[in-house]
C-alpha cells in the first residue's frame, strides 16, 4: 500500500500545475491588475448605476464594479433607474439602449436634462456598434459608448477614464 500512495503521489502533484495554470492567469491579471490595483483603490466607494433589462449583464456589471470596491446600484428599466437616481446620487451612468418602456436614449436625454445630474457621465451600452447608435447616444449627451459583451477592464477603465476628467488631481 505504501507503493500505491507513492504511486498516487504524482498525480497530487498535478494538481500544482493546476495551480500554476490559475497562477498564469495572475500575469493576465497582473496586466489586468495594473489597472486593476488602481481601479480597486481609485474605486473604492465610487457609485456607479448600471440600467438593463438583461439581468445577466446587470449581474456581470455588479460583479465586476463591486471587486474594484464600486458601490453599485441596478435599476432594470429607464422608470426604475429616474427613480433611483435622485435617491442614490451616482457618480456615472451605465445604461442599455435596447430597453422596453423607455429606451436608453430616452433615459440619458432625462438625465442630461436635469440641472442637478447633467454632468453624471451616462455610457450608453449596447450590443449594436453601428456608426449610427454611437452618433445617436451622442446626440442625446452620452460621454461614451461601450459594446456589450464587455470585460471587466473596459467596463473599469470607462469608470476610471471618466471619473479622472470630473475630478482632476
Amino acid at each position: 500500500m505504501g507503493m500505491d500512495r507513492a504511486a498516487r503521489a504524482p498525480p497530487r502533484d498535478r494538481p500544482s500545475p493546476r495551480k500554476t495554470a490559475s497562477a498564469s492567469r495572475a500575469p493576465t491579471g497582473l496586466n489586468g491588475l495594473g489597472t486593476g490595483v488602481a481601479d480597486s483603490k481609485n474605486l473604492t466607494g465610487v457609485r456607479v448605476m448600471v440600467i438593463d433589462d438583461s439581468n445577466t449583464i446587470r449581474r456581470s456589471a455588479e460583479i465586476f464594479l463591486m471587486q474594484a470596491g464600486c458601490q453599485v446600484i441596478l435599476a432594470e428599466n429607464g422608470f426604475d433607474a429616474l427613480s433611483k437616481i435622485a435617491d442614490h446620487q451616482p457618480d456615472l451612468i451605465f445604461v442599455d439602449i435596447m430597453m422596453p418602456r423607455l429606451d436608453g436614449y430616452q433615459t440619458c436625454s432625462l438625465i442630461k436634462k436635469s440641472g442637478k445630474h447633467r454632468a453624471t457621465p451616462v455610457i450608453m451600452l449596447s450590443s449594436k456598434d453601428s456608426l449610427f447608435d454611437r452618433a445617436r447616444g451622442r446626440m442625446v449627451g452620452s460621454d461614451e459608448y461601450l459594446t456589450k459583451p464587455f470585460t471587466k477592464e473596459s467596463l473599469l477603465r470607462a469608470v476610471e477614464a471618466h471619473l479622472s476628467q470630473r475630478s482632476p488631481a
